[in-house]
C-alpha cells in the first residue's frame, strides 16, 4: 500500500446493507490482502477483516446515471458492520465538517481518487489506497470546511489497539491513570496518555495525533478540567468512540449528561472498580467491531 491512508467507496449502497458478493469489487490486490488476508498463503481470499474498514475515510454514494434517488455524496466513516446472511449491514456516520457533495464533482475528480469511469455505473463496496481528505482538498473545491485552528493528521492510520486518554495533569491523577491503563490492557488494547508522549513542538499537535490515531478515546471530566472538555468535543466530532468517566457527576456538563458516564471513586476499590468497568467496555466496543 501506498503512504496515504485508505478510504472506503460504497458505490450505489447508501441504505446500510452491501452485498457480500461486491465487496472488495475494483480494490488493488495489495490492500485485497490487507482486508481479506489469505488463509493458505496463496491467492485464495479469506474472511474479510471487518474491523479494518471500520473509522476509515468513507465516500458512500448512488450509481451515477439514475433518477431514482439524488445524486449526492457523502463523506463520512463507517462505525458499525455486521455480516448477516448474504449482505453486510453498516453503519455511515457523516462527517460534519462536509457537506454533501453533487456526484458530476465526484466523478471529475475519479481519477484521483482512483474510481475508473465504469465503476460509477456499478454497485460495490471498494477500498482504495487513497488520501479522500488530501483529494477532496486539492481535487473538490470547497468541499471540506477546514479548521482555521486544529491541523489534524489526515495521514496517519487509525491504530485499532490504542485508547487514548484525556485526563487532568497533575500527580492526584496518577494512581487513576494506572487504573484505567490496567483496565484497558486487561482488554487486550494499549492506551497513551497526552503527556506521555512529546514528537511535536506543540502539545496540542500531540493531543490531537494521539486522538486521530486511537480507536477509542477515554475522558475523565473530573474536576471540570476545560482542556479535557475540549478534547471530548475534538473526539466526538472526529466519530471516535468515547468512554467518559468521572469522580462526580456534578462535574458532567449539561450537553454530556445523555451520554452514559462511569463514576468512580478515588481510592484503592473505587479504582479498582473503574478498571474492570473500562475493561467491560472495551470488551463492548471491540466485540461489536468483529461481529
Amino acid at each position: 500500500m501506498g503512504d496515504g491512508p485508505l478510504y472506503n467507496l460504497l458505490m450505489g449502497y447508501t441504505g446500510g446493507e452491501a452485498d457480500t458478493n461486491r465487496m472488495l469489487e475494483h480494490t488493488s490486490d495489495v490492500v485485497r490482502q490487507y482486508v481479506a488476508p489469505s488463509t493458505d498463503g496463496g491467492s485464495t481470499r479469506g474472511p474479510i477483516r471487518t474491523e479494518r474498514l471500520l473509522n476509515l475515510p468513507s465516500l458512500v454514494m448512488p450509481e451515477t446515471g439514475y433518477d431514482g434517488e439524488p445524486q449526492i455524496a457523502r463523506i463520512g466513516r463507517i462505525s458499525e458492520i455486521v455480516h448477516s446472511g448474504r449482505n453486510y449491514r453498516y453503519t455511515f456516520i457523516p462527517n460534519p465538517a462536509i457537506d454533501p457533495i453533487p456526484s458530476p464533482r465526484i466523478e471529475a475528480a475519479g481519477n484521483a481518487l482512483d474510481i475508473s469511469a465504469w465503476e460509477f455505473h456499478r454497485t460495490h463496496w471498494a477500498v482504495k489506497d487513497v488520501d479522500l481528505y488530501r483529494v477532496l482538498d486539492e481535487h473538490v473545491s470547497g468541499a471540506r470546511r477546514r479548521p482555521k485552528v486544529l491541523n489534524f493528521p489526515t495521514r496517519e492510520f487509525i491504530e485499532p489497539d490504542l485508547v487514548a486518554v484525556m485526563m487532568p495533569f497533575g500527580a492526584g491523577f496518577q494512581p487513576v491513570y494506572e487504573a484505567i491503563r490496567q483496565g484497558v490492557e486487561a482488554s487486550g488494547m494499549r492506551c497513551i496518555r497526552a503527556d506521555d508522549i512529546w514528537e511535536r513542538d506543540h502539545i496540542m499537535d500531540d493531543v490531537l495525533s494521539l486522538i486521530w490515531r486511537a480507536r477509542v478515546v477515554v475522558a475523565d471530566l473530573s474536576g471540570k478540567n476545560p482542556n479535557v472538555f475540549y478534547e471530548t468535543g475534538i473526539a466526538h466530532t472526529l466519530g471516535r468512540d468515547v468512554i467518559l468517566v468521572t469522580q462526580t457527576l456534578d462535574d458532567v456538563p449539561f450537553d454530556l449528561r445523555p451520554i452514559r458516564t462511569l463514576p468512580y471513586h478515588n481510592n484503592g476499590e473505587g479504582r479498582q472498580a473503574l478498571a474492570e468497568g473500562i475493561d467491560r467496555r472495551l470488551q463492548t466496543l471491540t466485540a461489536a467491531s468483529a461481529s
